[in-house]
């Protein structure tokens, strides 16, 4: 099993997607609307993905946090809020801000299972502040650490009722960033006193089963690295202040804040300690260099790979019931 994260190029595998994935062997797959049409057509595509891996357990992803970000889109699929939502609850009330988002999140999780999805790349745990890129800021959690801390457990409770495993992101903290790492490489000046503030959210939930990197530099522990590519934030920072012990897994490769090749990038992240790369493009002559460039994943890996999937819960819950909940905490018009 490679340690790679691919995407797909359309709703149903191509004939070289096929035959390259049966070869490669990915340890995963994540969705985009471009392989979206409806529920059929989606829970066809997923139970292919595991028929074609040969593996029940295999990491689907996607990313659907609601506002806007979310694959899966009306009119096949209801709308979701966005983080802020939930912060704007949390300053009147924040006992209902935690169920609400606690509700959300189940919903998710749900509609996720219903269709053969098994992760979400949600919660963000990013600490957002005045200067916040909108970015993150659009889909942050609030400006307070506690705050985005009990949030985002609350998601992370929610998606496992749904029957989904969450994904932490983006770890150590994209917060302070000032531009979008989807276009260029943000820089972080902030001192390593200052950052303890970006990493408590993560340090609370470091017991979750998968995150994801940011692609930013923090100059105050490595000035040349981005931290998907730096040793000294993967090693020190992630794996030691944080203790984040779970599968670790890089945000998109092919962002523009990281430079070089797709194979390049790809061994770079794993040589500085990442577990997982994610290639979400499909483009297939990017797939095969990064297949050509990685070794298959060894025990630590297949070991946080096995826990973190261990922890997927049967979906149990009413649809209906637990929307209605949300929107009566967040004071939305039902129906």
């Amino acid at each position: 099993m490679l340690p790679v994260i691919y995407g797909l190029s359309g709703p149903t595998l191509t004939a070289d997607e096929r035959a390259f994935f049966r070869d490669a062997d990915p340890l995963g797959y994540i969705l985009f609307g471009r392989n979206v049409v409806d529920r059929g057509q989606l829970r066809a595509l997923t139970d292919d993905l595991r028929a074609l891996s040969g593996r029940d357990d295999l990491p689907i992803l996607i990313d659907q946090e609601g506002g806007p970000v979310a694959r899966l889109k009306p009119p096949e699929w209801p709308a979701f809020p966005a983080g802020p939502a939930f912060a704007r609850l949390w300053e009147i009330a924040p006992v209902s801000a935690i169920e609400a988002a606690r509700a959300n999140a189940h919903a998710i999780g749900l509609m996720l299972s219903e269709v053969g999805i098994s992760v979400d790349c949600l919660p963000l745990l990013d600490v957002a502040g005045p200067d916040t890129t909108p970015a993150i800021a659009s889909r942050a959690y609030g400006e307070a650490p506690m705050q985005v801390a009990a949030i985002g457990r609350a998601v992370l409770d929610g998606l496992a009722a749904g029957g989904c495993i969450g994904v932490v992101k983006h770890i150590p903290g994209h917060g302070r960033a000032r531009v979008d790492s989807h276009h260029e490489l943000p820089r972080v000046a902030a001192s390593d006193a200052e950052l303890e503030i970006d990493l408590e959210p993560f340090r609370t939930l470091s017991h979750a089963g998968m995150a994801m990197t940011c692609h930013v530099v923090f100059e105050a522990w490595d000035a040349e690295r981005p931290a998907t590519l730096s040793p000294t934030v993967i090693e020190e920072v992630i794996r030691g202040r944080i203790g984040f012990d779970g599968l670790l897994m890089t945000d998109d490769i092919d962002m523009k804040a990281l430079s070089g090749s797709a194979g390049d990038k790809a061994a770079g992240a794993l040589a500085a300690g990442c577990d997982v790369v994610l290639d979400c493009w499909a483009r297939m002559p990017e797939m095969v260099d990064i297949a050509g460039r990685l070794t298959p994943a060894g025990d630590a890996v297949l070991a946080r790979l096995g826990r973190a999937m261990a922890g997927r819960c049967a979906a149990e819950g009413d649809f209906a019931e637990l929307v209605a909940k949300r929107d009566a905490l967040l004071g939305l018009p039902v129906g």
